[in-house]
């Protein structure tokens, strides 16, 4: 057993326990996996990769109930991510199959360089300005709530959720324009 197919499996039996933040913790961690999954098989840039991700997701929350125990995680939650895939291409009227891999090919860890990480934030926030980059920072990195942000700042609680905003929006952009 893998080291993801056991920390999966393990979250989503105390969720199935009545752990809530477990039950959380797994759809959080699924979610980068599935992010991952849908983008090969759409394209990075694909608008409805998220929205697969959601619907994923959910089906993911709706159908616990199902989840045998006895049986491996990882391939239960590919094949709900697979038959959302395939919807999606039955409602686009798109003419393709979703291979039948292995489970894990939809939760192999990728593995990244932390300076790599560190260097592409700084770029990231170097183009914005002080006031945005230290809000990001503070709200995005240190996990300041906006309300803490907002008396470290001397702004309104409203005027630091607009910079936060519109800083994301910023970088994404940039994203965008530098894959184009």
């Amino acid at each position: 057993m893998s080291d993801v197919e056991a920390e999966l499996k393990a979250l989503m039996l105390r969720g199935l326990a009545g752990d809530a933040g477990a039950h959380g913790r797994l759809l959080s961690e699924l979610s980068g996996y599935l992010r991952r999954y849908f983008a090969r098989r759409l394209g990075a840039d694909a608008a409805d990769v998220e929205d697969l991700v959601q619907e994923a997701l959910l089906a993911i929350h709706l159908k616990r109930a199902t989840y045998d125990p006895e049986r491996p995680f990882t391939p239960w939650a590919y094949a709900l991510a697979r038959y959302k895939l395939l919807d999606f291409f039955r409602r686009a009227g798109v003419r393709k199959t979703a291979p039948l891999e292995e489970a894990e090919a939809l939760f192999e860890r990728v593995e990244i360089e932390p300076g790599a990480v560190s260097a592409d934030l700084e770029k990231m926030l170097g183009g914005l300005n002080e006031r945005q980059s230290g809000l990001i920072r503070d709200v995005k990195l240190t996990g300041l709530s906006m309300e803490e942000a907002s008396a470290k700042t001397g702004m309104t609680v409203g005027a630091v959720k607009v910079s936060v905003h519109r800083a994301m929006q910023a970088m994404m952009k940039r994203v965008r324009d530098e894959d184009r």
